[in-house]
């Protein structure tokens, strides 16, 4: 009896769930059957309703398969589910067992956040997921998008595109192989290679990962990220770009492109200020131009470029290292500007052509603006250029006055004029034997020197007043150097890598550590004293008496 009693139970059951899972007409004008032409379907003509779990569909016509529980619809198809989505479309299938429905034919779909569009549209009701395989369109409050694929998570309220998708709005437009876009918040998740152009000033941003927010403008991008501006290009592994503001951050393997000036600025930190016409750069921070077809290489702490490209100002500034080809440099800032072509070099400035070294309190560099390259230069105050000899490296030619002035030619130094209280020395080698034969010492108002290839060719003298010429063994060893010399090789910059080397600075001491170092020495001389005399009293006693 037992088992009697459950088969029908269980027979109830599958019947009682299979019913609330068939389709229900609700109305129809005709309901007819043509076998014939139909086999296994009902025939619903006018004005047709049904519903399948919290879901209606109307339509005027359609065919009901019983059976495999299968509605086709045909004609002004509208799907409603609840309050969350109503569809519109000339045809439809819905299978009420899988709950899964194909609209197509000017389907459209709307909720409370977008309307798509599209020619077929498929609908998993279980997942709660639209899905378009031929082209489609969702417009929101604020966007329009279009992709050739694209799916849609009701529940998540996200669009899921690939395949040129658009995003665009009055101010943006947005292009993308492959994102993710939340209607309800009107931000994309990007994940393939995406532009983002203003359509206002054509301003674009790249990258193959990050977000974008549509209602705010604000973007952050981490692979591949890069920002076209008006003049400059800017690109690092990591960008934050606030649009509205004008500003911009950028972290890594940034490289800042200015279009108009042909420079280019590196470093692994930057904040760009689009409305001001300012960048600041720091970490391996480096400036790079192109002068005649070779580029040099500005490095330093932190770098700052403001104002319009015309006029725009690069200031460098702290642990400043320069690096051409055939010109190095180092001082503790360096402040050039576009409009007058001049760099001026602060504090300890240093310059390398070749085997020579200039020093000063000042240096400035000058370049011709129409060309591009290197025209002039000044060493102003304490003016000294020495050049270590290329066959007797102990040996140092040296020139000194108040200033120098210096011109380039094909971005070598060509010429030199001291003016003020010049003196020269110079060691003379024979051009065969490369013997050292002469050592010349020479005192003038002005010394103009003609330079080949780095070396002294020719040498001016203008209102000499005295000068000798020494054999080697005559000249006297403490007029070897002038006073001032001091020859700095070992700092200046062989490589490109070489400018970011940080120099080993070690300070002079304070007033407080010489005056405790004075009372440390005092005290270790007297416990010394003391050490001493005590043992030589166990020694001789007496001698001491």
């Amino acid at each position: 009896m037992k088992k009697i009693f459950l088969l029908p139970f269980l027979l109830f059951s599958i019947v009682s769930f299979s019913q609330t899972k068939k389709i229900k007409i609700l109305s129809t004008e005709l309901s007819t059957a043509d076998e014939s032409k139909y086999p296994g379907a009902t025939l619903l003509i006018g004005k047709v309703k049904m519903s399948h779990e919290g879901a209606t569909l109307d339509c005027q016509r359609a065919l009901l398969y019983k059976d495999k529980n299968l509605f086709k619809a045909i004609g002004e198809v509208v799907i409603e589910q609840g309050d969350t989505i109503i569809q519109y479309s000339d045809f439809a299938t819905y299978d009420g067992n899988t709950k899964k429905a194909k609209s197509w034919g000017n389907v459209e779909i709307n909720d409370k956040e977008m309307t798509l569009k599209t020619d077929t549209l498929h609908f998993d009701r279980i997942n709660q997921i639209l899905y378009y395989p031929n082209g489609g369109t969702i417009r929101d409050k604020k966007n329009t998008l279009s992709s050739i694929k694209g799916t849609y998570f009701l529940k998540d309220k996200k669009f899921t595109a690939k395949s040129k998708v658009t995003v665009v709005n009055p101010d943006n437009k947005l292009e993308s192989d492959h994102l993710d876009y939340y209607t309800n918040s009107s931000v994309a998740y990007l994940y393939g290679p995406s532009t983002i152009t203003n359509l206002k000033d054509s301003t674009k941003v790249y990258s193959e990962k990050g977000f974008y927010d549509t209602n705010t403008d604000i973007s952050y991008f981490v692979k591949n990220a890069k920002l076209f501006l008006k003049e400059r290009t800017v690109s690092a592994d990591s960008l934050y770009y606030d649009k509205r503001k004008g500003f911009a951050s950028a972290t890594n393997n940034i490289k800042v492109v200015d279009t108009v000036q042909n420079m280019v600025a590196k470093g692994n930190y930057a904040e760009l200020y689009e409305h001001k016409d300012s960048l600041f750069i720091i970490d391996r921070a480096v400036a790079i131009s192109v002068l005649e077809k070779d580029s040099m290489y500005v490095a330093g702490d932190k770098i700052l470029l403001t104002g319009k490209p015309e006029k725009r100002i690069a200031r460098i500034f702290n642990n400043v290292k320069i690096f051409k080809s055939d010109l190095q440099g180092k001082c503790d800032s360096i402040h050039t500007s576009q409009e007058t072509g001049l760099t001026r070099m602060f504090n300890r400035p240093i310059l390398w052509s070749k085997n020579s070294q200039i020093t000063g309190d000042s240096i400035q560099l000058l370049t011709d603006k129409e060309t591009n390259k290197l025209d002039s230069l000044k060493v102003l105050k304490n003016a000294f250029m020495i050049q270590q000899d290329s066959i007797h490296r102990d040996n140092y030619n040296q020139i000194k006055g108040r200033d120098i002035f210096g011109k380039f030619e094909k971005g070598e130094l060509h010429t030199m004029l001291v003016k003020g209280n010049a003196e020269s020395l110079y060691y003379n080698n024979n051009d065969k034997t490369h013997k050292l034969e002469t050592i010349t010492k020479e005192i003038a108002s002005d010394i103009e020197f003609i330079l080949e290839n780095g070396e002294i060719a020719q040498t001016k003298y203008f209102k000499k007043s005295e000068g000798t010429t020494y054999p080697p063994s005559k000249f006297p060893s403490e007029e070897k150097k002038f006073k001032g010399f001091l020859w700095r090789g070992n700092e200046q910059p062989k490589t490109v890598e070489d400018i970011f080397v940080k120099d080993t600075i070690v300070a002079p001491p304070s007033k407080e550590k010489k005056e405790l170092d004075v009372v440390k020495e005092a005290k270790e001389n007297f416990i010394n004293e003391t050490k001493k005399k005590k043992k030589l009293e166990e020694l001789n006693p007496k001698r001491l008496k």
